[in-house]
């Protein structure tokens, strides 16, 4: 029998080691321990068998710290820091939320990431070290992996975005999500708009796709078509630059309609550096409803999409899933037409 070393301290094995001498991830190696989550019996006989070669078990401690209680809600948002900051839709967001888990002793944990991989790899390792009680996800997108891995790692969570019965995890926010698109398509047309643009979001997103649909749709019911499409990132320079090379088309478009309403700031800023009139020359409709919007000149026509609101309710949906004992969501309509001055008929210069 090899003896230790003298003066050699035995090295303890460690979570990571397990998992990859079984092949899973730690959370999986949490959940086969722990008996919880959603793993076949094949993978957990994996796990602990790699556990006992080892020789690692997890403390009583650390076991005791994960089964406890710790009142935080992860908020994982795919946005540089820059934009974050200068983007008020999440600070809308966050006030909905809060309003309902601060009263509950609920805090939130945000993080920044990068890509989906680490999104993914982040929920995994919160999981495994047993610093979260759910999550609310933001920016739903086609084949969006995160509400079955959530599901998986048997952790609570909420997907922000149009409801959907089909959804491994309650979807919630406003129905119809087209409807105030074409709402604002309709208050253009109304106005002798005939050359409108659309700039549209990550092509990826499912609002991006819901709402770049109804804009088309709404056009090709009056008989025409959009006078360009652009997919933009979220970042105030993205808004500048597409905005620039929509006005210097050679037939420019008379109605800008942008995914969000600091963008359409943005472009209302650089439409009238470049000496056009909002919204005598060109008019501009913003999506969110933003206190942002009421405080420019012209003020902002938007589609109102209830921020807050949707926050509120996604956090009681969140906090039911956690066991909570709180009054259902109170949420419903859908996006709404908010006409202000940035829209109008073209008008001669005086």
């Amino acid at each position: 029998m090899n003896k230790p070393l003298e003066g050699r301290t035995a090295v303890r094995p460690t979570i990571k080691a397990v998992a990859a001498a079984a092949g899973v991830s730690t959370a999986a190696v949490s959940q086969a321990v722990n008996g919880t989550g959603r793993i076949s019996e094949a993978t957990r006989r994996r796990v602990l068998d790699a556990a006992t070669e080892l020789g690692w078990s997890p403390s009583a401690s650390a076991t005791a710290l994960r089964r406890a209680r710790t009142r935080t809600i992860a908020l994982v948002v795919r946005r540089p820091t820059d934009v974050l900051g200068s983007d008020p839709h999440f600070s809308e967001l966050i006030t909905g939320l809060e309003g309902e888990l601060a009263p509950r002793g609920y805090g939130l944990l945000l993080h920044l990431v990068a890509d989906m991989a680490q999104e993914n790899a982040l929920y995994e390792r919160l999981v495994a070290e047993g610093r979260i009680d759910g999550a609310v996800l933001t920016d739903a997108r086609a084949d969006d992996p995160r509400p079955a891995l959530l599901r998986g790692l048997g952790l609570p969570a909420v997907l922000l975005g149009a409801p959907d019965a089909a959804s491994p995890v309650p979807r919630v926010g406003l129905g119809q999500q087209g409807a105030g698109i074409r709402e604002a398509v309709v208050h253009l047309l109304e106005l002798g708009h005939r050359r409108m643009a659309y700039i549209a979001g990550p092509a990826e997103l499912l609002h991006t796709r819901l709402r770049l649909h109804a804009f088309e749709e709404a056009l090709a019911e009056a008989g025409l078509p959009p006078v360009a499409v652009r997919h933009s990132d979220f970042t105030e320079q993205a808004a500048v630059d597409v905005t620039e090379k929509l006005l210097a088309l050679p037939d420019r478009p008379t109605a800008l309609v942008f995914p969000n309403d600091s963008m359409a700031v943005c472009g209302i800023g650089t439409a009238q550096r470049a000496g056009l009139r909002v919204p005598g020359d060109l008019s501009v409709v913003g999506y969110d409803n933003l206190s942002l919007g009421r405080w420019v000149h012209p003020r902002l026509t938007t589609v109102d999409q209830q921020v807050q609101r949707v926050g509120a309710a996604a956090a009681r949906t969140l906090l039911a899933g956690c066991g909570e004992d709180v009054p259902p969501p109170e949420l419903d309509g859908r996006p709404r037409l908010v006409v202000r001055e940035s829209t109008g008929p073209l008008t001669p210069p005086a």
